[in-house]
């Protein structure tokens, strides 16, 4: 069997800052690194941020590999796998010339591509990127353009969701989840594929029906009430499942996803609120993606004006929370005095590096815009007694480099799927308006 010839795969910079050891996810093709990418990379090594953190890593381990030939013939990436090298700038391309400008580091690096391209009619030649402009850019000289896809969710359509509803259940079953204990043997339940854990079902016959969970370790479907929670009553049985995970201290990672108006986030909070006795600190957290993709710099005022308008929504659904009481109601007041003692934090993202992570219910709102590597940057680092939930919607993404396969809330879903301290729940009505469920479903 012939085997496959070698490939040349050229990087973008997006596709390093999006993972800083993508150049080991090639097998034993080539890669090579245009110069202009150390230049962008410069730029970006100093602070806090994801890219900060990718931009360094991926410098130290090219340092590592440099050798004499880096520049020439190339150097082994490692064992089983392909050269690494970096091309330095050739001559605009004529071919490129009228089209594209020279002033763009970006073109800069199309024109590298398209050099090594000509210059290897054997080989297929690929340009990595994350820039879907790029990708149509490289298209139109002929070139092939690929995203980077090592952590892309495969089928976002099959995506977990969490629940499922079972028909035609035996009616003893069901009257079984009204009877102390409220609950059946699995095997009780025939259905054709396993039950994942924390599982939550509806189970239903011509008459009846019931809430459940699937309890993995005592091989259970368990009922699941319908409770307040903080003064907020669930509306619907995702609402319910989801209050019930969230509540449950032994599941330590829930993710909600869902579109607008669903109630992640108001649900998530109120949970918090209701088991604050259970943690030493209750951590709401969203990333900063600017808007229009421009730079806080941007905006006017001190970094607290600058943040005010991504943390908004945040207070906003503390405030729904709140007027559930009247001003004379010692939990209306209570919310207010965890703000003030700390024991409630609303802050960018950002601000949780180098924090100790240690029995705090922490909430990660608007988690679509994080990439793999930060989701799980955050989750390593609780401690005992942490409990970390990651609400969003996966095709409401305001990152410029990530869709509803790249993101890291459909990442998480698809990779702790079965784990036993693990349960997520899609939420699909909203219940936010009549109107802007009609907005959300119509336009």
């Amino acid at each position: 069997m012939q085997q496959s010839k070698k490939k040349i795969f050229i990087l973008d910079t997006n596709v390093i800052l999006h993972d800083s050891s993508c150049i080991y996810q090639f097998q034993d093709n080539d890669v090579i690194l245009p110069i202009t990418i150390l230049e962008e990379l410069d730029h970006f090594k100093k602070g806090n941020e994801s890219v900060n953190f990718h931009a360094r890593e991926f410098v130290r381990a090219l340092d590592t590999l440099s050798g004499d030939n880096l520049f020439t013939g190339g150097v082994k990436i490692g064992s089983n796998l392909g050269k690494i090298s970096i091309r330095l700038e050739s001559q605009f391309h004529a071919d490129l010339a009228l089209s594209f400008s020279p002033n763009r580091p970006d073109h800069h690096i199309l024109n590298i591509a398209y050099h090594t391209a000509r210059e290897n009619p054997r080989k297929q030649v690929i340009l990595v990127t994350k820039d879907v402009n790029l990708r149509m850019k490289a298209k139109a000289i002929g070139l092939i353009a690929q995203d980077y896809k090592t952590d892309h969710v495969k089928d976002v359509s099959a995506l977990y969701t969490g629940r499922r509803v079972i028909e035609n259940v035996d009616e003893g079953v069901i009257d079984q989840m009204y009877r102390i204990p409220f609950e059946a043997d699995a095997t009780a339940v025939h259905v054709e594929e396993r039950f994942v854990p924390n599982e939550y079902l509806i189970l239903r016959n011509d008459s009846k029906s019931a809430l459940c969970v699937y309890d993995a370790p005592a091989e259970k479907i368990k009922r699941v009430d319908k409770v307040a929670v903080y003064g907020i009553t669930p509306r619907n049985a995702e609402q319910t499942f989801a209050l019930n995970a969230l509540m449950n201290t032994d599941i330590q990672l829930v993710s909600l996803s869902g579109k607008a108006g669903t109630g992640k986030t108001l649900l998530a909070l109120a949970a918090a609120l209701e088991k604050r006795k259970n943690y030493r600190q209750i951590y709401l957290a969203r990333p900063v993606v600017p808007l229009s993709n421009k730079d806080l710099g941007f905006l006017p005022g001190d970094i607290d004006s600058k943040l005010e308008p991504y943390m908004q929504p945040l207070y906003d659904n503390l405030g729904v929370i709140q007027n559930q009481y009247p001003e004379s109601n010692s939990r209306h007041h209570r919310i207010k005095e965890f703000l003030e003692q700390d024991k409630l934090v609303i802050a960018p993202l950002s601000y949780i590096r180098g924090r100790s992570l240690v029995k705090i219910y922490f909430i990660v709102d608007e988690a679509q815009n994080l990439t793999p590597h930060e989701v799980k940057t955050i989750i390593t680092r609780a401690g005992e007694g942490t409990k970390m939930i990651f609400t969003g919607d996966i095709f409401q993404i305001d990152h410029p480099y990530l869709d509803s396969q790249s993101n890291g809330l459909s990442y998480l879903i698809e990779k702790m799927q079965g784990q036993r301290i693990y349960a997520h729940i899609n939420l699909e009505k909203g219940e936010r308006s009549k109107l802007a469920e009609l907005a959300s479903n119509l336009l």
